[in-house]
């Protein structure tokens, strides 16, 4: 690339050579100094020459001053006209409405996080001591009726321990009552609380019925031989009654071994 000719050489030109060269440029309408970029473009020059040439073609008298404000020939933007006043409004014959005033704010309930258990109102027990109240002539009239009962099958004064307390002597009669009772009530209390397995549960209900069903059959034969004036019973109630004992020991064993047992 070699540099445009000025005054008939292609060697590069000082700057004051370059200057008549550069204020002959022809500008874009609107620019009074080229651009330092073109003056390089022009003049093969670098950036320091152009810059210093650009600096004397701006430092000339009669060069056009760099900023020229043009007189605002535009026309003033109209005055917007005044709006008409507006009739005055009609008052309203509807009577305004009362405004009450609102009373104290409600206070804020504390939220709890969704994770928070609630917690349950305490709720009382139910008391016991009315059972005490019904069990007690409950217990003497079963009490009575299975100890007669027993007398008419065979059940009466034993020495358990013969040899060792000859004077020891029991009513065998009384193992009908408690033991048929008895394990009723805890059969019935078993089943009722549902803290067991199922077998067990199942089995406790069913015997509880059951104990209950012969409790209930045990006091009937009783009065209905005794209201006849029957003092032996007959062999089918000896029978059955003989077997009682064996039976609750039977179902007591059962229960408590269900009741451990866990699925």
């Amino acid at each position: 690339m070699t540099a445009p000719t000025i005054n008939g050489t292609r060697y590069p030109q000082p700057i004051e050579d370059l200057l008549p060269a550069a204020r002959a440029l022809d500008l874009p309408e609107g620019e009074a100094f080229p651009s330092r970029n073109r003056l390089m473009r022009e003049f093969r020059i670098g950036a320091p020459k152009a810059g210093e040439l650009l600096a004397l073609l701006k430092a000339e008298p009669t060069a056009p001053p760099a900023d020229i404000t043009e007189p605002d020939t535009t026309d003033p933007a109209p005055t917007p006209a005044a709006p008409e006043p507006a009739p005055p409004a009609e008052p309203d014959p509807t009577p305004a409405p009362e405004i009450t005033t609102a009373g104290p704010p409600a206070e804020a309930s504390t939220v709890s996080r969704p994770d928070t258990p609630t917690p349950t109102a305490p709720t009382r027990r139910a008391v016991a001591w009315p059972v005490v109240l019904l069990a007690l002539p409950a217990f003497v009239a079963i009490w009575s009726g299975w100890v007669g009962l027993g007398g008419l099958t065979g059940f009466g004064i034993v020495h358990p321990l013969p040899g060792i307390w000859d004077s020891l002597s029991i009513n065998s009669a009384i193992t009908l009552p408690i033991g048929v009772e008895t394990y009723g009530a805890y059969a019935l209390y078993v089943w009722l609380s549902g803290r067991v397995p199922a077998p067990a549960l199942r089995f406790a209900k069913w015997s509880a019925l059951g104990s209950l069903t012969v409790g209930a059959l045990g006091q009937v034969a009783y009065h209905l031989l005794v209201a006849a004036g029957i003092t032996s019973a007959p062999w089918w109630i000896t029978t059955a009654v003989a077997c009682l004992p064996v039976a609750v020991l039977g179902m007591g064993a059962a229960l408590a071994h269900l009741v451990r047992t866990h699925d």
